[in-house]
C-alpha cells in the first residue's frame, strides 16, 4: 500500500483511511454529508496526491498526444487544459485524463490513480515519434480546493487574481510561498476551486497554508466519500464505474471530446458508431419511490427484464433523492422514460432526466 506525503496528516486529523487504487486514502473525516454540503456551499481541500502525471516533451510532443487521445488537443494554448479520453483497439477506453499545454514542447497528462501502469504502457508502446516521456507521478503531489468561497479563500496565498480564473486554464506561479506550483482551474465537483500541483517536499507545508487561509471561510479537509457523491450529482464519469475497457466514447456520451478532424487509436471505429449510431447508452436517472441505487443493481422494465446495470448510484445529499446513471438500450434512453432498479426483492421506479442532477442555485 502506497502512501501519499500526506498521508500521516490525515490520520492525525482522524481521517478513516482505506485503500484506494493501491494508496492509503481518506475516505472521510467528519462524515460524507457534511464534507459534501461544505464543498458546495463555502469551500473544502482533498488529497488527490494519488492520480498520475506524465510529462510528454520534444518536437513531436503534440504528434504523439494527438494519437492517443480523442480531443484534438492541437487546439490547445499554453495555460489551457483539455479533458480527453484514450480509446483502445477494441472500442473502449483506456482512460480520461487531462492535457495541460504548458508550452509547444512541452504538455503533462494527468490520469487515473488506478491506471498509471496501464496508460504508461500504452503511451509508450504508440510513441513511435520519439517523443519524451518522464511519469513524475512519485515525484508530485496534488490538492483540489474546491467550493464556491475557493478563489475568495485561496487569494491571499497568491498574485495570481483567482476571481477571474477561466476554467480548465492554469497558471504556473508561486502558491503559499512555494514557487513554480500550477494552479489549474479545474476539478471534479461542479462548484468551483482551483487544483494545485506542486513537489512532495513541499506539499504539507501547502496544506497547512490553505487550512490557515481558508479558516474564516469554513474550509474543512475533503474525503474520497464526497468527492464521489459531488462528481455523481454533476453526472461526471468515473473511471472504472461508468467507464472503462468495454465502454466506447460514443455510448458514455462523450462525443463532445471525440473530434474526428483528426487520427487517432482505432477512429475508424469509433466513426462508424457516431454515424451509425449504438446499441446501448449511459443514462442518469433519478428515482420516483424511496431506495438507494448502488453500483451493480440490476435495471430491469416493468416486466422484470434486465436491461442494464447501476454503474454509480447514491442518496444526493444535495437533493435528498437517490440518483445514479448505468447504461440501458438505447430504446430506454430517452429522457423521462421509466426504468426500474432492483433493490433486493423490489423494483423500484426511476425515471430518465438530463445531467446534471445537481443545478447551483
Amino acid at each position: 500500500m502506497k502512501n501519499t506525503a500526506l498521508t500521516e496528516t490525515h490520520i492525525a486529523l482522524g481521517a478513516k483511511m482505506v485503500p484506494f487504487a493501491g494508496y492509503n486514502m481518506p475516505v472521510q473525516y467528519e462524515g460524507v454529508n457534511i464534507e459534501h454540503e461544505t464543498v458546495r456551499n463555502s469551500v473544502g481541500v482533498f488529497d488527490v496526491s494519488h492520480m498520475g502525471e506524465f510529462v510528454v516533451s520534444g518536437p513531436n510532443a503534440l504528434a504523439l498526444i494527438q494519437k492517443i487521445t480523442t480531443n484534438d488537443a492541437s487546439k490547445l494554448v499554453d495555460g489551457k487544459a483539455q479533458y480527453s479520453c484514450m480509446p483502445n483497439n477494441t472500442g473502449g477506453i483506456i482512460d480520461d485524463l487531462i492535457v495541460y499545454r504548458i508550452n509547444e514542447e512541452k504538455y503533462l497528462l494527468v490520469v487515473n490513480a488506478s491506471n498509471i501502469e496501464k496508460d504508461w504502457n500504452w503511451i509508450t508502446s504508440l510513441n513511435d515519434v520519439d517523443a519524451e516521456l518522464r511519469d513524475v507521478s512519485e515525484a508530485y503531489s496534488l490538492l483540489a480546493i474546491q467550493g464556491p468561497k475557493a478563489a475568495e479563500a485561496m487569494q491571499s496565498l497568491t498574485s495570481v487574481d483567482l476571481t477571474n480564473f477561466k476554467y480548465y486554464t492554469f497558471k504556473i506561479d508561486t502558491f503559499a510561498g512555494v514557487e513554480n506550483v500550477i494552479i489549474s482551474a479545474t476539478g471534479y465537483t461542479g462548484s468551483g476551486g482551483f487544483e494545485i500541483y506542486c513537489k512532495n517536499e513541499d506539499v504539507k507545508e501547502i496544506w497547512e497554508k490553505v487550512l490557515e487561509a481558508g479558516k474564516d471561510f469554513g474550509i474543512k479537509p475533503i474525503g474520497l466519500a464526497a468527492r464521489d457523491t459531488l462528481r455523481l450529482e454533476m453526472g461526471y464519469c468515473l473511471y472504472g464505474n461508468d467507464i472503462d475497457e468495454t465502454t466506447s466514447p460514443i455510448e458514455a456520451g462523450l462525443s463532445w471530446i471525440t473530434k474526428f478532424t483528426k487520427h487517432f487509436s482505432n477512429r475508424e471505429y469509433i466513426e462508424n458508431q457516431k454515424k451509425m449510431g449504438t446499441t446501448r447508452k449511459l443514462v442518469a436517472f433519478e428515482m420516483l419511490d424511496r431506495g438507494i441505487p448502488r453500483q451493480g443493481y440490476e435495471i430491469v422494465d416493468a416486466e422484470g427484464n434486465q436491461i442494464g446495470m447501476v454503474t454509480s448510484g447514491t442518496m444526493s445529499p444535495s437533493i435528498k433523492i437517490g440518483i445514479g446513471m448505468g447504461y440501458v438500450p438505447t430504446s430506454f434512453a430517452d429522457v423521462d422514460t421509466t426504468i426500474y432498479i432492483q433493490i433486493r426483492k423490489k423494483r423500484v421506479p426511476a425515471k430518465i432526466i438530463k445531467l446534471p442532477f445537481y443545478k447551483k442555485q
